[in-house]
């Protein structure tokens, strides 16, 4: 089972390690939803994490607010991929949507290309699309070798609970050709239940393990 702790900046990553998470998705300004952490950060991150063994996704988020990036935005979220990898990261997790909240290809198109070599995770951008686009989404993606999809599986708040029936659905229609990475609301109180409705590998979130924050 891989326990995917979702960290804002460096400060909890020993103890969620030494607590069971073998998996860091890196991020700053959680308050927002998360957004690129400074140079600094990643290299003391992945120091540490490759000396545990274990992987490090980084967002790549310039910003928090919607999906729909500009241009400039664009290559900032370029640059820091190529950061990232220069670093040493394991991986990226972005996304980036259009005006009518479907997938901005041409942007996610520029962003995989510079990934080339890392894995990749499509964020919660994807709750912010309909569920008609969210099934094309998981084609989409698929073709394009992307690793994982991270879904609240409903509105951000609502509990996980009540949204395992659809993201089964989301797992169901993936067929193997894409990871469905629930996550949004599941802690180490309620892991368990989650992962044996959704028979899943793989579940994210800021308490999937149990320790003392500092």
């Amino acid at each position: 089972m891989i326990k995917e702790f979702c960290a804002e900046n460096f400060t909890n990553i020993p103890n969620a390690i030494a607590s069971g998470a073998n998996r860091i998705e890196l991020c700053d300004n959680l308050a927002v939803g998360g957004t690129t952490v400074s140079k600094g950060v990643m290299f003391e991150t992945l120091a540490y994490c490759n000396e545990k063994q274990v992987p490090v996704m980084t967002i790549i988020r310039p910003r928090g607010g919607n999906f729909i990036y500009t241009d400039t935005e664009i290559k900032i979220m370029e640059s820091d991929i190529y950061e990232a990898k220069q670093l040493g990261a394991d991986g990226i997790v972005l996304g980036c949507l259009n005006e009518g909240n479907w997938i901005d290809e041409e942007a996610m198109n520029i962003l995989i290309d510079a990934a080339d070599g890392m894995q990749i995770t499509f964020h919660m951008a994807f709750d912010a699309m309909s569920r008609d686009n969210q099934f094309k989404a998981i084609d989409w993606l698929a073709n394009r070798q992307v690793e994982r999809i991270l879904t609240h599986g409903g509105v951000n708040g609502t509990p996980i609970e009540k949204n395992l029936e659809y993201i089964n659905d989301l797992i169901s229609y993936a067929n193997n050709r894409i990871t469905i990475l629930p996550g949004g609301g599941i802690t180490h109180e309620n892991v368990d239940s989650v992962v044996n409705f959704l028979q899943v590998k793989e579940i994210h979130g800021t308490k999937v393990v149990d320790f003392p924050f500092k």
